[in-house]
């Protein structure tokens, strides 16, 4: 076998080999939607799972619809302000050496356990500060978990930025803080919001902080920032399945059904605009 043949025989094995791994994971994925919304979609066909809340392990789940939102809304937000001016500082204005260690920081933050970020939190907040089982402390648990896929995502978009176009800003006459903001900052902002998208996706499957954190309710959250328990859609999955009833059981993968559904409609919705973006501002096709 000449050389030529030799490797196109290899470079179809390993595409063989690429499409049979895609196909597997393509399998998995539809193998956990399809297990999900076939026991999910029957009790959310009921619309009173909307509007009524849980009561004991049975009710509805308008409670923790409504405190997943409020939770993840939380920690989005504060990861957002605190990400993005991380990211901003690491790759405008930061030393190398501090640019080096916060990214190591960033890195080893990203591998803490989620469940010891919320026993950490039940000691410093819940009982330290006083708080007790809150929207505060469970927004802040999962806006520390998401920290660092939206500091890295954001350093490596703003760390993309044509260098051409910072010389010619500087040429201008621009200073640092106008070409951050004016020009490295709208230019890396598709890939800013895909780390946003992947942290909020992490922060609606999280449960073990929030354990420790957010407590539990069977009531509708209250607008208040400590000092309320809160109820989310997780600790149904996790802790109904278990029950020895078919309503709890019902309402376990009616919850899974709902954290995909706003899985999928988050990515679609997140990735529709962020082409837009870079269609109108970049003028690709």
């Amino acid at each position: 076998m000449n050389v030529v043949a030799r490797n196109v025989a290899v470079a179809r094995l390993w595409w063989s080999a690429s499409a049979a791994a895609l196909l597997l994971v393509l399998a998995v994925l539809a193998a956990i939607f399809g297990f999900v919304f076939i026991k999910g979609i029957p009790a959310l066909r009921d619309p009173a799972i909307f509007v009524t809340v849980t009561s004991g392990v049975a009710g509805g789940l308008a409670n923790a619809i409504v405190g997943t939102i409020m939770l993840v809304a939380g920690g989005v937000l504060l990861v957002t302000v605190i990400g993005i001016g991380t990211a901003l500082w690491v790759t405008e204005f930061a030393p190398a050496g501090a640019r080096r260690l916060l990214r190591f920081v960033i890195d080893v933050l990203a591998g803490v356990p989620s469940i010891v970020v919320g026993y950490f939190l039940y000691v410093a907040l819940v009982v330290g500060a006083g708080w007790g089982f809150s929207l505060a402390a469970g927004a802040i648990a999962l806006a520390i978990i998401m920290l660092p896929y939206v500091v890295r995502a954001a350093d490596l978009a703003l760390s993309g930025v044509p260098r051409g176009l910072r010389e010619a800003a500087f040429a201008l006459g621009a200073r640092p803080v106008t070409v951050a903001f004016s020009i490295a900052l709208p230019w890396a902002l598709p890939g800013i919001l895909t780390g946003i998208l992947v942290a909020t996706g992490i922060g609606l499957g999280e449960t073990a902080p929030l354990i420790y954190t957010a407590g539990w309710s069977n009531f509708m959250p209250r607008l208040a920032f400590t000092h309320a328990p809160v109820a989310y859609l997780t600790y149904v999955v996790w802790s109904f399945i278990n029950m020895p009833f078919e309503r709890s059981h019902a309402l376990a993968y009616a919850a899974a059904a709902l954290l995909m559904i706003a899985i999928f409609v988050l990515n679609l919705v997140s990735r529709t605009a962020v082409d837009y973006w870079v269609r109108r501002t970049r003028g690709r096709r």
